[in-house]
């Protein structure tokens, strides 16, 4: 059997087992989020030995120390992807919910209620979290899942998805509504963007070359998820002692991530007294700056270009720039953002207000690091990504996101 064939086959048993998965109470998908949970610390000696494998894998092949980072497990980040799937376990079940309902005035009842998508398939890269994360997701969602992650993580996607599908089987649900995309060539990935009646959506998770591959050859429609150029504004009314730890903390605290900042905007009032600062305490932290001629004036900061500007470097190194007002701040965030999270730091309310108004982005965070916009701390459970564009889902996905609706109309043999 060709990828071909096989890619269309796996399409096919997702297709039976999102119909099984459909008629699922909230009780038996949650004990299978339970049992996947379980299922993942039991099996942690064979996932985290896999994962070794990737790793070493990924180091010998010259990988920059930051995508390894975002590839490799241990005990603390497995036992993390088992919480995950409790918490989406704990949270209420969006199948069958009334978005709107009414009674027309010829009597028809009229509801929209939530339904799962059926097929979703996940195309991303490295990081194998996002295996048990997107499985459970689409679980309690009701959507059987098809997952394509990286070549650099196929040993770790394939041990996480063995457990996954045993604890699936054991709960009473068909081991198909997990199952990885057979084969591990470009071809198999084209046939399941491709596969458009037997895959229902398709979310790519990972750099903007990914993306624009999936957007731009894919059949089947597309949530685009987007990169993370995320950047930090210290208004002119900015409490300084609170901007310098929402800027280490959004820059350092995981360099490696999408919501992680990469640009920095200070207010020329405050420049004078809050550059050095800032400049002193991250290259104690070991980030390297691209700064403007203000920046740049301090020993170790690096002259900034057009680029590094644009730059979504998931590595210690920011840009940063001095400002005239926000009104230059907005403009320098339109230009270069990448309309992810965007944060101010100021005690003026008209500032934040002005900030958040004009500022377009999925995330707009007023005195709070850009390491917020996650499903997790957001409280939605394990995210499926966060999404950059505007139509039905927009900033961190959760299940909400991962259905769409229909109607239901009663009648009692009305016609029109």
């Amino acid at each position: 059997m060709t990828d071909h064939q096989r890619v269309l086959d796996a399409a096919r048993r997702s297709r039976e087992a999102s119909h099984d998965l459909a008629l699922a109470t909230r009780a038996v998908k949650d004990a299978a989020l339970h049992a996947m949970a379980a299922a993942l610390l039991e099996g942690q000696a064979d996932i985290l030995a896999a994962n070794a494998e990737d790793v070493t894998r990924a180091e010998a092949g010259g990988t920059p120390p930051n995508v390894v980072d975002r590839l490799r497990l241990n005990p603390e980040r497995l036992a993390g992807m088992a919480q995950g799937l409790r918490d989406v376990a704990a949270l209420p079940d969006p199948i069958g919910e009334v978005v709107r309902g009414s009674t027309l005035a010829n009597g028809l009842e009229l509801r929209q209620i939530r339904v799962p998508f059926g097929v979703v398939g996940i195309i991303y890269e490295a990081r194998p979290n996002v295996t048990a994360d997107a499985a459970g997701i689409c679980l309690k969602s009701g959507n059987a899942v098809l997952l394509r992650g990286s070549s650099s993580a196929s040993s770790s996607n394939a041990a996480i998805v063995a457990v996954l599908r045993e604890a699936a089987l054991a709960s009473g649900l068909p081991a198909d509504v997990v199952q990885l995309v057979p084969g591990d060539s470009h071809e198999s990935v084209k046939v399941l963007m491709r596969a458009r009646g037997l895959v229902d959506v398709l979310i790519p998770r990972g750099g903007a070359g990914l993306i624009r591959s999936v957007v731009e050859e894919a059949t089947v429609p597309v949530i685009e998820t987007g990169v993370g150029n995320c950047h930090v504004y210290v208004d002119r009314a900015a409490d300084l002692d609170k901007a310098l730890a929402i800027v280490l903390n959004a820059k350092t605290q995981r360099t490696s991530v999408c919501n992680a900042a990469e640009s920095l905007l200070v207010h020329a009032d405050v420049a004078d007294e809050f550059v050095p600062r800032v400049v002193t305490a991250l290259h104690e932290a070991g980030v390297t700056i691209h700064g403007d001629g203000a920046f740049a004036a301090h020993e170790g900061v690096l002259a900034a270009t057009e680029e590094d500007y644009a730059t979504e470097y998931l590595a210690p190194e920011i840009s940063a720039a001095v400002v005239a007002d926000l009104a230059e701040a907005v403009a320098h965030i339109r230009r270069f953002s990448s309309g992810h999270s965007d944060a101010i730091v100021t005690e003026d309310l008209a500032a934040a207000r002005r900030f958040t108004a004009v500022v377009d982005s999925a995330a707009v965070l007023v005195n709070a690091s850009t390491r917020f916009t996650d499903g997790g701390e957001f409280g939605f459970g394990a995210e499926i990504g966060i999404s950059t564009q505007k139509l039905h889902a927009r900033g961190p996905m959760g299940l909400p996101e991962m259905t769409s609706t229909k109607y239901v109309v009663v009648g009692d043999g009305h016609v029109r």
